[in-house]
């Protein structure tokens, strides 16, 4: 007889040690400036995962295949590098975007808008009035395009003997040849070749750019909305729904912001529209330099061309450019959904019509005009003038707005009290004008040889409009003004640095102090706190610039002379600040534009300049391209998707899998970026590490619509968990200062920088002081990340027998 079977009781179930939920990956986002994938591995051997040439994924070599043997990965994660940075400093014709600064510019101001709750009207004028501006500066680079070719070249240069005969390439213009082309309407159709190459050389790039970049389609729609709510609210505001009282705040019901949008990191139809738009007004402005120096010929003289022509093509221009305008008022971005449409007819007749204009207007010119000489300048004078006078007042009604916006929806950290956008925009116009300034006064300083355009001593040419020597004369005034709150910000930062010196020892006690180390790392941290002091810094320059600006257009208008030669008669002493305001100011705006036009050249040249350029990209084309088409493109738009695309296919795909995504500085606003895209279900599976992060400190404060305190309570209710390391010798990055009762606990830092104060046995060396860079070699690093991958995946028992744990529980133990 078999012996009895003791009870389940009497013997409980042998069980193994416990199990991780699953293997775990640890998706690496590096900063600014770029990194290569065997440096963010930490290893010489790596293989590329997913991706191109231009942005992928790597692993190390060993780690290809980590997740079929989770037993390899108990107490680390597999770790993979997202490298990105060949998306703005990869080959050398994008040092040539430097050219564009301006339209980058002013294309982070319609990003700045202060947080806006049930204001739509308010925030669509918002947009408006960026975008109107940013139409500004394209007419404003066609008409400094034109000015040096049909103006200082084909009607003045060509036009006097003296100047022709020293450049001899002119020869077959000059009016003393008689040649076909010496006549001033011809000499002008020939010129316009320049700036409609320019302007069809931005449509181009514009072009090229979109199909590497922005065409990148983000998850499907359905993916993004399949599992939660589609989050279908403005912005992030005062009113947006949280956690009811006594509820947990992480099974709150997260708030998709405007970043998490199905159709956010997809612009095609508005970049599209406003190339066309854009395109047009480049090609009506050179339509109109020709056309218009012809129509009013024939209306001062009798001659062989109808009047009637002359006005009945103004007429087509001028209706053309109201369509140009209509189009850029009447529709923004759409990101609510994935707007895959495009307006056909729009982007192909409109630049198309335009073009066509620019025909006639050549051949209207080209008509044989005997009697028609040329002399003094093109009268081009008032439209600089109405260009300038209209962005000051676009900025100051865009001032208005984006105040109205802030005392709505108050948040203390917005930078300059909401005015953010509107100094930024200031800014660019500014940027439009140094540019387009310089080129025109080199290029006719060169052609006059020994004279000085404009002051009527030994000159042979006009010179440019006297405008742009009065804009050039107020820059020395404007960097003598910034020197006051640089020294006021220089006597803050020692003082600053002589205050953290008790406290820096204190830190460190009981280590000996050490005067000149103190005083190294007090140093350091003063002037990591200087990054808090910049609104103020943008806030006098652009008041400066805006106030000066406007004394150069005043002073232009009335006396119609450059300064040197207005101030003739007024004293010794106001003729020699006038002159020299003058010169010195032709000098540096020539001398900035020489610098400007080097960098570029040496980094199209030197991989390691070209990198430094990129780290400049790296901020500025964050943001898609909503207000100026020909910005340099938004890298975003393709590491977004990636990043998002790259973290579902992981959950989806590996079964209690866990996820920490780890980026470092710009790399954590693009990990940030990317977590509010995942669907609502998969972004409770991710945890979020950050380092070295200016979410906050930059992104929040000057782009507080959406990287403001509520957005960031968003994305810290919709992950699983976040950690954000920090310290204070770090410039850039700072803390996230998520406002939650209880405390999230988000923030860790200051982290201790330096490691250690002085030598050690441990640390028998002296340590560096490592500011921005090298989070990942400080013990904080790891812990955090420990942490983060504990809370993701808790260690739950393995049951020794599978029946066992059918018959207990029915369901996986995962």
């Amino acid at each position: 007889m078999a012996p009895a079977t003791p009870p389940p009781s009497a013997t409980p179930p042998a069980t193994e040690p416990p199990q991780h939920a699953g293997t775990a990956l640890e998706l690496l986002v590096h900063g600014v400036g770029g990194a290569t994938p065997q440096e963010m591995l930490d290893d010489p051997r790596t293989v590329r995962v997913t991706g191109d040439t231009t942005a992928a994924v790597y692993r190390r070599t060993e780690d290809a295949h980590g997740e079929k043997h989770p037993e390899r990965y108990r107490n680390e994660p597999v770790a993979e590098a997202y490298c990105w940075s060949g998306l703005t400093s990869g080959n050398g014709s994008r040092a040539l975007w430097l050219l564009l600064l301006p339209f980058m510019v002013v294309n982070l101001a319609h990003w700045m808008r202060p947080t806006a709750t049930g204001r739509t009207r308010a925030v669509r004028l918002y947009g408006v009035l960026v975008r109107l501006v940013a139409l500004s500066l394209t007419v404003l680079l066609t008409a400094a395009a034109c000015e040096v070719a049909l103006d200082l070249l084909a009607w003045q240069c060509a036009g006097a003997d003296a100047c022709a005969e020293r450049r001899s390439w002119l020869g077959f213009l000059s009016e003393r040849q008689g040649g076909w082309w010496s006549q001033p309407g011809r000499r002008l159709a020939l010129a316009a070749v320049v700036p409609a190459a320019l302007v069809g050389l931005l449509w181009y790039l514009s072009n090229r750019t979109w199909s590497a970049y922005e065409s990148q389609r983000p998850l499907d729609q359905e993916d993004v909305d399949a599992d939660g709510p589609s989050g279908a609210v403005a912005d992030h505001g005062q009113d947006a729904p949280g956690p009811k009282a006594g509820e947990d705040p992480r099974k709150a019901v997260p708030v998709r912001p405007a970043l998490g949008r199905p159709g956010f990191w997809y612009g095609r139809r508005l970049v599209a529209r406003l190339r066309a738009a854009h395109t047009a007004a480049g090609f009506l402005t050179v339509a109109a330099a020709v056309a218009g120096a012809a129509a009013r010929h024939d209306r001062g003289a009798e001659g062989p061309v109808p009047r009637f022509i002359g006005t009945a093509v103004e007429g087509g221009i001028v209706l053309c450019a109201l369509v140009v305008v209509w189009v850029v008022c009447r529709r923004g971005r759409s990101e609510r959904t994935r707007d895959t449409r495009l307006d056909g007819a729009l982007i192909s007749y409109l630049p198309g019509s335009a073009l066509a204009l620019l025909g006639l207007a050549v051949l209207y010119a080209s008509w044989s005009r005997p009697d028609w000489q040329s002399s003094g300048a093109l009268p081009g004078e008032a439209a600089f003038r109405f260009l300038a006078l209209g962005e000051g007042i676009l900025v100051i009604a865009l001032a208005v707005v984006a105040r109205g916006l802030y005392r709505r929806t108050p948040e203390p950290r917005t930078v300059l009290y909401g005015l953010g956008g509107p100094a930024v925009a200031m800014l660019a116009c500014a940027l439009g004008g140094v540019m387009t300034g310089g080129v025109a006064q080199r290029v006719a300083d060169w052609l006059d040889g020994p004279g000085t355009p404009g002051m009527g001593r030994s000159s042979d040419i006009a010179g440019p409009p006297v405008l742009l020597s009065w804009q050039a004369s107020v820059i020395p005034m404007l960097l003598l003004l910034l020197l006051v709150p640089v020294l006021v910000l220089a006597v803050r930062t020692a003082r600053t640095a002589r205050r953290l010196g008790p406290l820096i020892e204190a830190e460190y006690a009981p280590e000996p102090p050490d005067e000149g180390r103190t005083r190294r790392i007090a140093r350091i941290r003063a002037a990591a706190a200087l990054t808090d002091s910049a609104p103020w810094i943008v806030g006098v320059l652009s008041t400066a610039t805006l106030l000066l600006g406007a004394g150069a257009v005043a002073g232009s208008w009335y006396s119609d002379q450059v300064p040197g030669r207005a101030a003739d008669g007024s004293g010794p002493l106001l003729e020699s600040f006038a002159d020299a305001a003058q010169s010195t100011g032709s000098w540096l705006i020539g001398f900035g534009f020489i610098l400007f036009v080097a960098g570029g050249r040496r980094a199209y040249k030197d991989a390691s300049a070209r990198r430094t350029i990129g780290i400049l990209w790296d901020v500025g084309t964050f943001w898609p391209r909503a207000a100026h088409p020909f910005a340099p493109p938004c890298y975003a738009e393709r590491a977004v998707p990636d990043l998002a695309s790259r973290m579902a296919a992981w959950t989806s795909t590996t079964p209690r899998g866990r996820l920490v995504i780890s980026g470092h500085s710009q790399g954590s606003v693009l990990a940030a970026s990317a977590v509010w895209q995942l669907p609502d279900a998969t972004r409770p599976r991710v945890a979020l590490l950050t380092y070295g992060s200016p979410l906050e400190r930059l992104y929040g404060r000057w782009f507080p619509a959406y990287f403001g305190p509520e957005p960031l309570l968003g994305l810290h209710r919709s992950v699983h968990c976040w950690r954000n390391l920090w310290r204070a010798t770090d410039p850039i990055g700072g803390p996230v200062r998520i406002d939650a009762d209880p405390d999230p606990g988000v923030d860790r830092g200051p982290l201790k920088d330096p490691l250690a104060y002085g030598r050690t046995t441990k640390l028998p060396l002296p340590e560096p002081i490592l500011g921005h860079s090298d989070y990942q070699a400080d013990p904080a690093f790891a812990d955090a990340r420990a942490d983060l991958l504990e809370e993701l995946g808790p260690l739950v028992p393995r049951q020794a027998d599978a029946r066992t744990q059918k018959d207990t529980s029915g369901r996986s133990s995962g």
